[in-house]
């Protein structure tokens, strides 16, 4: 039965993993009808504009994994498309420093990790190698990645809007479009706006920090819960900005899907330093105070969240330490760059990361899609999506195409 509709495909969500899938329908299926409705007032407004611009090479992930696949592949198109479309980019490279003999095990076996998942030119360097590339830094090894660099995702995020509405006069980009329920029906779906109602044959959600939640008012009951982590960065004063030619960073620990505090050159030419990982009381909230309480309901009451915090309150109580004393974050920080002082820094932007939680306190590491009647759910998209973002939007096309059968 064929039901006349505002559009073929609704996806909610205006960040990179959104307007990236988009995209790439448009693309493959030139004559659908589709619509990103993103509750802001612009794009990029959460996640995607709040990180730390890096593009990452894919040495940290499983092989073999969605992640693994999908950031080596998406680093190379991301690359393309910048290149091609002139946005602010540089493949500057990076340094992963081990600054203690207990870190080397973890960092060989991201070093496997990249070679397998086939990053390019990596290599394990020794003192003097860090100091040839980072002077101020200090270790006692270090694995190089020059294939890994930084960008300006809002910028690839505005231009795949204008592609996408480039590519027909019937396809739309619109903000401050808040979804607030759905209205479901045999053959099409009226999704109800803050800003009107739009009919729709299907729907694809990538809300993000809200995804489960559109998740629910669709009817779907996702395995998994969405809590929240805030990640406060610093910024090095001009006078200290020399003292990172590009990106430093620590041997993560592999318990934590955390990268830790690192030191970020951005494409602006200034240097952030951070972040760090803390629960946070409001999805949205990048202040150190905020509070919702439906928020703080939602992930407190959820079983989930109190395994995870008795699995691990002393990194957390650690993380919060660091989050309200400059001290122990400068003492932190130091260990990549013992010259570096407390003055040297004060605080710049705050990101919260989307973290999907399974009911045992299991953290999500992989990327998570879902497809359930005549949507698609995006319900885990964490680091490394905005890298990765076009790569994914290629799977969203693939799950969409498929699933709806356009």
């Amino acid at each position: 039965m064929q039901v006349k509709t505002d559009f073929d495909i609704i996806v909610i969500g205006g960040g990179i993993v959104g307007l990236a899938g988009a995209y790439k329908i448009v693309r493959a299926h030139p004559t659908v009808r589709i619509a990103v409705l993103e509750k802001e007032g612009r794009l990029a407004a959460h996640q995607t504009g709040r990180n730390s611009g890096v593009i990452h090479s894919g040495l940290y992930y499983k092989p073999g994994s969605i992640k693994a696949e999908t950031c080596t592949a998406g680093r190379r198109e991301l690359i393309e498309f910048a290149r091609t479309h002139g946005i602010r980019h540089d493949i500057c490279g990076k340094i992963i420093v081990a600054t203690d003999k207990a870190e080397l095990p973890a960092m060989d076996r991201i070093l496997q990790n990249g070679l397998q998942n086939g990053v390019e030119g990596i290599e394990r360097i020794g003192p003097e190698g860090i100091k040839q590339i980072e002077p101020s830094a200090a270790g006692i090894a270090a694995l190089h990645v020059p294939s890994a660099g930084i960008i300006d995702f809002v910028a690839v995020v505005n231009k795949l809007a204008d592609l996408i509405r480039e590519a027909s006069p019937r396809n739309k980009v619109l903000v401050y479009h808040e979804v607030r329920g759905f209205d479901k029906h045999d053959f099409y779906t009226n999704v109800l706006t803050l800003k009107g109602t739009f009919s729709t044959r299907f729907v694809i959600n990538c809300a993000g920090l809200q995804s489960d939640r559109i998740a629910r008012m669709d009817g779907v009951d996702p395995p998994v819960r969405i809590i929240p982590f805030r990640g406060d960065y610093s910024e090095l004063v001009p006078a200290a900005a020399g003292k990172v030619r590009n990106l430093i960073y620590p041997v993560p620990d592999p318990q934590f899907p955390f990268l830790g505090v690192h030191f970020t050159r951005m494409v602006d030419g200034s240097v952030e330093c951070g972040p760090n990982a803390v629960f946070s009381f409001k999805r949205e909230g990048y202040g150190r105070t905020d509070f919702s309480l439906r928020d703080t309901w939602e992930s407190l009451s959820y079983p989930g969240t109190w395994l995870l915090f008795a699995r691990h309150w002393r990194y957390g109580l650690n993380e919060y330490a660091r989050a309200f004393r400059k001290k122990l974050l400068v003492a932190q920080l130091q260990r990549l760059i013992p010259s570096l002082q407390p003055e040297d820094i004060h605080p710049a932007k705050a990101g919260v990361r989307a973290q999907a939680l399974g009911r045992k306190g299991v953290l999500v590491d992989d990327f998570q899609i879902e497809a359930r009647g005549n949507a698609v759910h995006v319900l885990n998209a964490p680091s490394p999506a905005a890298t990765a973002s076009l790569a994914i939007g290629d799977q969203i096309n693939r799950v969409a195409t498929e699933h709806f059968k356009l």
